[in-house]
């Protein structure tokens, strides 16, 4: 197994543990847990893939990334109970999964050749469509678009991280677990101490 294939076969388990967690705050069924679940865990890759159009999307290539989300749902399922707060857990997987998807997407676009522009946007992509599309359907407020919150900025500069690294040490592992560092480091410390980016604050129009 490639380091590639082992990030995304990470990011679809922990992704999909989240979307099966906002599944059963949606008090949904079975079936619904496997949408849920395998719709959070494939689509930031699906996205990557097909804007890259790389010659098949990663999870039909392979289904077996659609077998380890729906096995991450099924555990949830059964599990999920347990826990004491499923939206604070389900922030902490959505924290994890982003890292490794980031780390993913610029790995992805780095070895396809892309520049620098398209591995920043195709780190961003892979990690934040999936959480999107799950807080969408599930119509919660998407993670994206809390106010001020590091999501896409944590994105962002772990991917640039990577960029950073690779232009320095050429291409190694190195760059894209330093990427899943950062970006989890500095998602963590949104939720954790509330570091924040100013927001945007309208002011009345002039005389």
């Amino acid at each position: 197994m490639t380091l590639l294939s082992a990030l995304d076969y990470l990011s679809v388990f922990i992704f999909a543990l989240s979307g099966a967690l906002a599944a059963s705050r949606a008090q949904l069924d079975l079936v619904g847990f496997l949408f849920i679940a395998s719709l959070t865990a494939v689509g930031g890759g699906t996205v990557r893939d097909l804007l890259l159009n790389r010659d098949m999307v990663f999870w039909i290539a392979n289904p077996w990334y659609i077998g380890v989300a729906c096995t991450a749902a099924v555990t949830v399922f059964f599990t999920a109970h347990l826990l004491e707060s499923r939206r604070r857990a389900l922030d902490w997987f959505d924290a994890g999964a982003l890292a490794v998807a980031v780390a993913a997407g610029v790995g992805v676009a780095q070895t396809l050749g892309h520049g620098t522009a398209v591995v920043l946007m195709m780190g961003m992509a892979t990690g934040a469509f999936g959480g999107l599309m799950r807080d969408v359907v599930c119509n919660e407020v998407p993670l994206v678009l809390r106010q001020g919150e590091l999501y896409l900025s944590a994105a962002f500069a772990g991917a640039a991280g990577a960029v950073l690294l690779t232009h320095a040490m050429g291409p190694t592992p190195l760059s894209l677990i330093a990427c899943a560092a950062l970006t989890f480091a500095l998602r963590a410390g949104s939720m954790l101490f509330g570091w924040r980016l100013p927001v945007y604050k309208s002011r009345p129009p002039r005389a």
